[in-house]
């Protein structure tokens, strides 16, 4: 970053467990109470040393209308707060707090995002965000949309679905186990399919020093940048991802040497799209979390993709790391964050 910009790190992460339901409101406030705790007791810091808060999650999901609003009990009325929020995954609320402490206006930001995907049936809630005049009526649900996606890449040569199935098993996975089940939609079969999962992560942003009294090593956020491809599915080619190798080009400045990269992919083959977009080479170990496909909380699995890799950096165990995350259908909307240590 440049000498006259503002310094801003990761500076603790905090998630709840992944679990397939669970059986509090839908609110989020019993998951996301545990991680501010957490939060609070790791940095030694309470509630009043957060300067602004932002929160990512959605009604249509929680089933109610202003349901962000609800969650905020997890914080507490007193004292009163500076916050906002975002109708998408928590990863893009980061970036509002990134432009906020950025601009001046904070020192430090508490991010959060939850969802409850179990309240409803996920696949077909989330074909609200389709065209609703000509795509959406006829009810296409998410896991068949991503299966056209991976359909047109093994259609056109550009994997197979033994290059699927070994994202999802990794490099010692039974391979033949794996492609001997059934399919759930053609060409996916459940390994490829991110599982249903009720979650919230938290992160805390700090600008500056405080970044450094707050964390002994903190994840400094060096580049950060979104771009959109069109909601239409058929005015572009499901295979790769411009949008991910625009928004990766701006936050690596063509570097794409990184230790470790956690990305947002919900199905096995979009793992594959986002490598190559992004550009990674063999030496990054990609998604050592487990990624979407071990958890895939709404609204929070893109905020995790952050924080997770902010630990590998607060932890001493990575230099150089990228967290991507997405929204929409088939890899629409993309977010990449780099982060690195200071020497």
């Amino acid at each position: 970053m440049t000498e006259n910009t503002t310094e801003i790190a990761v500076v603790g992460f905090a998630n709840a467990p992944h679990v397939p339901r669970t059986s509090g409101t839908t609110n989020g406030v019993e998951m996301l109470a545990p991680c501010f705790r957490t939060l609070y007791e790791r940095l030694g810091i309470t509630k009043a040393d957060i300067d602004f808060w932002c929160s990512g999650s959605s009604d249509y999901l929680a089933g109610r209308a202003f349901s962000f609003i609800s969650a905020i009990d997890a914080i507490g009325a007193v004292p009163p707060i500076n916050e906002s929020h975002v109708e998408m995954d928590a990863a893009w609320a980061l970036y509002e707090a990134w432009v906020k402490l950025r601009s001046g206006q904070a020192r430090t930001a508490l991010v959060y995002g939850f969802g409850k995907s179990s309240a409803g049936t996920l696949r077909r809630i989330l074909t609200l965000q389709l065209d609703p005049y000509l795509v959406a009526p006829l009810w296409p649900d998410a896991v068949s949309v991503a299966g056209l996606q991976a359909r047109a890449g093994l259609d056109a040569g550009r994997w197979t679905e033994r290059d699927m199935a070994l994202v999802a098993a990794g490099a010692d996975g039974d391979l033949e186990t794996l492609l001997a089940a059934p399919y759930i939609a053609d060409p996916l079969r459940a390994h490829d399919i991110a599982p249903i999962t009720d979650g919230a992560a938290a992160v805390v942003l700090a600008a500056g020093d405080r970044a450094r009294e707050l964390c002994e090593r903190p994840a400094w956020i060096t580049g950060i940048a979104h771009r959109v491809d069109s909601p239409a599915l058929g005015a572009r080619d499901l295979t790769v991802s411009p949008s991910t190798s625009a928004a990766a080009a701006t936050a690596t400045g063509g570097d794409s040497a990184f230790d470790l990269a956690e990305l947002h992919a919900p199905f096995s083959h979009q793992q594959l799209i986002l490598a190559e977009a992004i550009g990674l080479t063999a030496r990054t170990k990609v998604n050592p979390s487990g990624g979407a496909l071990a958890g895939n909380p709404m609204f929070a699995a893109g905020l995790e993709r952050i924080g997770f890799a902010a630990e590998a950096i607060i932890a001493g165990s990575a230099g150089r790391v990228l967290a991507h995350a997405t929204s929409g259908p088939a890899l629409q909307q993309n977010l990449v964050t780099v982060l690195e240590a200071q020497p």
